[in-house]
């Protein structure tokens, strides 16, 4: 319903001049509630309403029941590119149900008041976190960075090898940062202490589906831990990055990394506690606490919950609750090699992680081994995260936005310590409602780069300060933030991609999953809005489309839900992990059972852990999809699937048919009707079938379904895919064919798109493709042609892969038979290559 309503509303037309912003995720009960009116016209009406309503009203444009009526209040005037701003408030109406506000020529988006409104919330964010890690990919079934890395700046040589493959990917790049990391790390682990039941438990450590007995927040807190371990590895030695800007150089998925001159590794920058320089610029690091006081904290924090890491009732490993003591306490002492903070390192632009403050870590880090002198000595020297009520700052240059080590000390010590950490807090939120208060959306953070960042630390500040005072004076400013995230901003938008489902969020972020593979980013928290001015001075920002914000850009903010705007749109791993705390704790506040999400709040689960990959015969839900076919098989075993696809040619398939049989391996054959009408042919197929190969459908005509270069254009209509996959099913059977076996379809040229999928799965159909990755399935390029690969080529490319991350789970493609203008096919190199990967300890499986 609510996605019918959401699009009802959207059109609008160029003749509006009045909008209502709203939290499009909807309103808890006993919540803050309000909207703001603003319009281009000075005018404010005087009153506005909320009404219930339900589809069919909204459908015939029919107006719903009034439920309540409120006065617009005070006028605040122009804000961005309005001229008239109002808020609404309804916060005393606290009725369960589905509404929708009215006032002057304006009507809102529909959203719900409902104490289930953000439940499930901290679950859907979890899957961007699953999506960013390093080394197994669990939203790819796949392998990437598995070489990195060797040392910079070092007491070792310069390019000694680490290992340290794993963590999370920082943003879109692929770049590592350790300050983001452990930050991210403790944010996660402060969501299980504090707020346990907002999470479930419905995937394994290596982020497969599948319950393991650990809350899902934990095995992601875990998967951070151990990269810290790895990053940390002995006493006097501490890393602060992997890879730098260079990554830069173009946008890809996850994978090989060949621009930093050492074959798949890349650089790790060893924490010495100096500037350091990579091309032309030079960073300002003055020590090593920053980033070591946050491994510390993070340790600490870890071997508090370790018992969270291990099922319900099986025994804690107690050897590594004691290493998490231990690296705690080496951390910290590598804090104070150097006192000072330190910067991440750039080569080819001048952007960093400029942090300058550092006595902030040094507090948290105290506070969690429970040295609460030391913690509040540092205490004392930061007593309020600088960019609070500021205009501006440099980028993460007061980092990471909250003073954390407030909050962890007040709950353990009393009296005036605890007093003092109290009014640090109230003193910082002050200073920001000093300016919140002049505008009608009660903004009062800066319009700096990854300002929605700012934003989630400051509602978590606001929180923590409620929760040790019992004051509730901050409460609208609280909301203001989480409204601010979900739509009640100028621009009308989430800024979480996927969330909600039916609202207005992010559909083209900065991003190489979606805007190479169309992969959605569930749960990703993109940068959010910047001054005008600070994206007109950003290097290389060149929108791609037109801008449907247009209306709402000014000269005060811009945000753009556009590909080529990486200041605004592009989605941070570590701003996401902080959403995730403050989420969880709303979803408590609301909801006696706060995993449990409202229906259609997410729309369909198009995250990559195998949720839409169960096999229909198998139930296998191990296997990999994208988000519109089965792509890879289980990933956790040496396990290799043969695909052959067929239409116009067979001159390959007795030498294929041969090596098989020869090999002792059953494959899988995808052809098409018109490859299974021609009478030449019905002997290979007889002998696919005889053999045990599997055989399913490839189109009857070979038809293109969707457009090559728009994606999302359809080339056939619903009743032409069917007639199209009916008649293929129909040919196989007249050839002989069990159609009772036909669980999967490959379609023609390998592409597809959602429609596919879900007119595949309406047949009664899985989906399924190759594994990207090799040239396996280039062997029916012609001598002549552009796009020609020799034997040798495709031969190299599989076992290259293999030697570098694996061929596990992988569907390799191959056909049938290629053109006359291929004068050697690569079924003559099919022996050596099943040799070689028996060899490997590969076995073969058929679907």
């Amino acid at each position: 319903m609510l996605v019918v309503i959401s699009k009802l509303q959207a059109q609008a037309n160029d003749s509006v001049t009045q909008w209502i912003r709203i939290n499009q995720l909807g309103y808890q009960p006993k919540a803050v509630k309000v909207a703001v009116w603003c319009s281009k016209e000075a005018v404010l009406p005087g009153e506005f309403v909320l009404e219930a309503v339900d589809a069919e009203k909204v459908e015939n444009g029919k107006k719903g029941k009034i439920v309540f009526r409120g006065k617009s209040g005070k006028a605040f005037g122009a804000y961005g590119p309005f001229e008239q701003t109002a808020r609404l408030d309804f916060s005393s109406f606290t009725a369960k149900g589905t509404y929708r506000i009215r006032m002057g020529n304006a009507i809102s988006p529909v959203f719900v008041i409902d104490a289930a409104a953000y439940a499930g919330t901290p679950d859907f964010c979890l899957r961007y976190m699953r999506q960013q890690r390093s080394g197994f990919n669990p939203f790819l079934r796949d392998s990437c960075h598995t070489g990195d890395g060797y040392t910079l700046y070092g007491p070792m040589p310069d390019s000694s090898f680490v290992p340290v493959t794993g963590g999370w990917h920082d943003a879109s790049d692929y770049l590592q940062y350790a300050i983001t990391s452990a930050n991210a790390t403790y944010h996660l682990l402060m969501a299980f202490r504090d707020f346990p039941k907002a999470f479930g438990d419905d995937f394994a450590a290596n982020g497969l589906p599948g319950n393991n007995g650990i809350t899902d927040v934990m095995d992601e807190a875990r998967w951070g831990i151990d990269w810290l371990l790895k990053m940390h590895p002995r006493a006097d030695w501490m890393f602060n990055q992997i890879a730098d800007d260079r990554d830069h150089a173009g946008m890809r998925i996850p994978g090989r990394d060949t621009f930093y001159g050492k074959a798949d590794q890349r650089p790790v920058y060893f924490i010495n506690g100096l500037p350091q320089q990579r091309g032309k610029f030079l960073n300002q690091t003055k020590g090593t606490s920053s980033t070591a006081a946050k491994f510390a904290s993070a340790f600490a924090l870890g071997n508090e919950l370790s018992g969270g890491f291990y099922p319900s009732g099986a025994q804690e490993d107690a050897a590594f609750s004691v290493l998490l003591a231990e690296k705690a306490n080496t951390a910290l002492a590598f804090a104070y090699r150097r006192q000072g903070v330190t910067q991440t390192a750039s080569v080819r632009a001048p952007y960093i992680y400029a942090e300058e403050n550092w006595t902030d870590d040094m507090e948290l880090a105290h506070a969690s081994l429970g040295q609460h002198t030391e913690s509040m000595r540092f205490a004392k020297q930061e007593t309020i995260t600088p960019w609070l009520g500021a205009d501006t700052a440099a980028h993460y240059q007061w980092y990471p936005f909250i003073n954390i080590g407030h909050g962890e000390l007040a709950r353990k010590v009393k009296g005036t310590d605890r007093s003092e950490l109290i009014r640090y807090y109230k003193e910082g939120i002050q200073r920001v409602v000093a300016k919140a208060g002049k505008n009608a959306f009660n903004r009062g953070i800066p319009f700096i780069w990854c300002s929605n960042n700012l934003t989630v630390a400051f509602a978590i500040q606001c929180r923590w300060y409620r929760e040790l005072s019992g004051d509730q004076q901050f409460r609208p400013l609280e909301q203001a933030c989480i409204d601010w995230l979900f739509g009640l901003n100028p621009w009308g938008t989430s800024m979480v991609y996927g969330l909600p489902a039916h609202g207005d969020n992010p559909v083209d972020p900065h991003s190489g999953f979606t805007h190479l593979k169309q992969y959605p980013i569930d749960g990703g928290l993109v940068d959010g809005p910047v001054y005008t001015t600070i994206f007109k001075s950003l290097i290389g920002l060149t929108l791609n489309d037109a801008d449907e914000y247009a209306a709402f850009q000014s000269d005060l903010a811009v945000y753009h839900d556009d590909y080529g705007d990486y200041s605004t749109n592009e989605p941070t791993m570590d701003g996401t992990a902080s959403l995730i705390y403050l989420l969880a704790g709303i979803a408590a506040d609301g909801d006696p059972d706060p995993h449990h999400a409202l229906r259609g709040l997410f729309g369909p689960a198009h995250d990559l852990n195998g949720i839409i990959g169960e096999s229909p015969t198998s139930g296998n839900s191990r296997m990999s999809a994208s988000p519109v076919a089965i792509t890879r098989l289980d990933s956790t075993k040496k396990e290799i699937a043969l695909v052959f696809t067929g239409h116009d040619y067979a001159n390959s398939g007795h030498a294929i048919l041969v090596a098989l049989q020869d090999a002792g391996i059953r494959a899988s054959f995808f052809l098409t009707g018109d490859f299974c009408r021609k009478k030449e042919n019905l002997p290979l197929l007889h002998a696919i079938r005889d053999n045990g190969h599997y055989l399913g459908p490839h189109s009857d005509k070979h038809l293109l379904y969707n457009d090559w270069k728009k994606r999302d254009s359809l080339l056939v209509t619903r009743e032409q895919f069917r007639k199209d996959l009916t008649e293929n099913i129909s040919a196989l059977a007249t050839a002989g064919a069990d159609t009772a076996a036909m669980h999967y379809f490959l379609p023609a040229y390998e592409w597809y798109n959602d429609s596919i999928t879900e007119w595949t799965k309406q047949s009664g159909r899985q989906l399924v493709n190759y594994t990207p990755g090799t040239l396996s399935h280039a062997d029916y390029t012609e001598d002549t042609a552009k796009n020609f690969r020799d034997n040798t080529t495709i031969f190299k490319s599989i076992t290259d892969l293999e030697q570098q991350s694996g061929l596990n789970g992988y569907i390799l493609l191959m056909h049938i038979g290629a053109a006359p203008g291929r004068k050697t096919p690569f079924a003559a190199e099919l022996p050596a290559l099943l040799t070689y990967l028996k060899k490997q300890g590969y076995t073969f499986v058929r679907f």
